[in-house]
């Protein structure tokens, strides 16, 4: 079976994770993303999210709102929840995924505190309008998240800094990983010193028990993705065997996992400082399936396709449907997995007050019908998927 996702982890992670630690992994690992994304600072998290609800602290932000988009992983709004902030939900633009910032504009208040700027599936955010907004609202941090955009690019300016930081998640399921954990990346000095003091005063060391449950999970993940053993996997988790392990949000609560507030331990660093060796490789993969999907399918009347945008990094290459389950259903029979990564409008859910769809007409049609293409493999898997949608599906 062809899964839809696949972490670009091979036998040097391996070898890196069973490497003797050093003391300053963690801190080799920022150095080593900070340069990749042409920033001055790194600072390493758990999760993305804990990054995301610790930088909001550093910048003094309490009681205030947060704008950031409806459509988006569940886990950004509960970052801004923990950190004592309240999230307010801006629908999509029409022509893409990301959040309509002419709408978001409307949005700002005085007690905004700052506008979360998602790039989601690697297609980067209007940096020209964003610079309208900052120039209006000075006082209004612009925070990217990057977590599906690692150094995409908007008419040639990097997204990642294009703000006062940047959020990445490094999770199995991200463009690069760490196994799991996350980065929040500045070129700003001040936000850096006060971000690692944060850090430093709120998060436990990790012990001997964390590094050791990462390196069995990667030893379970490595074998798991390979083609004749994932549709075993893929079956256990339509049962719902493996919820424990790949469900990560309940619809009726706001909440972290257990350990978010305990550092990222060295087996990841390590892991993740190889894995950013794989990155040009990794980037020119994903763009080759999305051109060629772009090539094969844009002519479907059954798939709407988003516009191609240059500087786009594809973590994902997402199309909406109008039967999301006949075709899931379809391609799993024929050994694709065409899965969804964003199954939800997050208003909608009940955690987030069970708003109406119709407040959110564009989030809510891309919850229902956005399906994701494997690009992982470049355009010799995007050949294999096109050849059996044309054969079988479409």
């Amino acid at each position: 079976m062809i899964p839809r996702l696949k972490p670009a982890i091979g036998a040097r992670e391996l070898a890196a994770a069973f490497h003797p630690p050093r003391r300053d992994d963690v801190e080799r690992f920022e150095r080593s993303f900070a340069e990749l994304m042409g920033q001055k600072h790194a600072l390493a998290f758990p999760y993305g999210r804990t990054g995301l609800m610790l930088l909001l602290e550093a910048l003094g932000l309490d009681d205030k709102e947060i704008i950031c988009p409806a459509y988006t992983c569940v886990v950004v709004p509960h970052a801004i929840t923990y950190s004592g902030n309240k999230p307010v939900f801006i629908d999509c633009e029409v022509v893409g995924f990301n959040m309509d910032l002419n709408i978001a504009k409307q949005a700002i208040s005085e007690k905004t505190g700052a506008i979360i700027a998602t790039s989601l599936f690697g297609y980067p955010v209007n940096l020209d309008q964003l610079d309208e907004i900052r120039k209006r609202h000075p006082n209004v941090f612009i925070i990217q998240d990057c977590a599906h955009s690692f150094a995409a690019e908007w008419n040639g300016r990097p997204v990642q800094k294009e703000g006062i930081a940047a959020l990445f998640g490094l999770n199995i399921s991200k463009t690069l990983t760490s196994i799991f954990g996350g980065m929040i990346t500045t070129d700003n000095e001040d936000v850096y010193h006060k971000l690692k003091t944060i850090r430093q005063q709120r998060l436990k060391k990790p012990g001997w028990g964390k590094g050791f449950r990462r390196l069995l999970y990667l030893l379970a993940v490595y074998p798991a993705f390979w083609e004749p053993v994932y549709g075993l996997i893929n079956r256990l988790e339509r049962l719902g065997l493996l919820n424990y392990f790949v469900k990560y949000y309940d619809d009726s609560k706001i909440d972290m996992p257990l350990d978010y507030l305990e550092g990222m331990c060295e087996v990841e660093a390590r892991v993740g400082r190889v894995n950013i060796g794989r990155y040009e490789t990794i980037i020119d993969k994903r763009r080759a399936a999305a051109q060629y999907y772009f090539k094969c399918l844009t002519d479907r009347p059954d798939f709407k396709m988003t516009p191609e945008v240059e500087g786009a990094t594809y973590s994902h290459f997402v199309v909406r449907v109008d039967d999301r389950d006949e075709w899931l259903q379809r391609a799993i029979r024929k050994g694709i997995q065409l899965g969804w990564l964003i199954e939800y409008n997050i208003p909608e859910m009940e955690a987030y007050g069970g708003y109406p769809s119709k407040d959110f007409p564009v989030a809510g049609d891309y919850a229902s019908r956005a399906i994701n293409l494997p690009v992982w493999g470049g355009e010799f898997i995007a050949q294999k998927v096109v050849k059996l949608l044309k054969r079988y599906c479409i």
